[in-house]
């Protein structure tokens, strides 16, 4: 189910980049073959408005629920220092 995990973390994650105004989301998959992803924010009160939206793509939501496995709490991080390079391709050039 990792391909339509994928694809559904990827529409909800569009969604909070262009039309809730996230900064850009990250998918990895560890060593251990646990999923981790992360996004940025520009700050507490846009990520905990755009969490409200019980809306978004209610799909996508229950594609990723039936692929899940475990989940683990959500950590929240303060960023301190950002030197990550922009690699985010543009759905043209997808």
């Amino acid at each position: 189910m990792e391909a339509q995990f994928i694809e559904a973390w990827t529409r909800i994650s569009e969604l909070y980049l262009y039309r809730y105004g996230s900064l850009g989301s990250r998918l990895h998959r560890g060593p251990d073959d646990i999923w981790y992803s992360y996004a940025q924010w520009p700050n507490e009160a846009s990520r905990e408005s755009a969490f409200l939206v019980d809306t978004l793509d209610t799909e996508a939501g229950e594609l990723m629920r039936e692929a899940i496995a475990e989940t683990f709490p959500e950590i929240v991080l303060e960023p301190i220092v950002d030197l990550i390079v922009p690699t985010r391709r543009t759905k043209t050039e997808s």
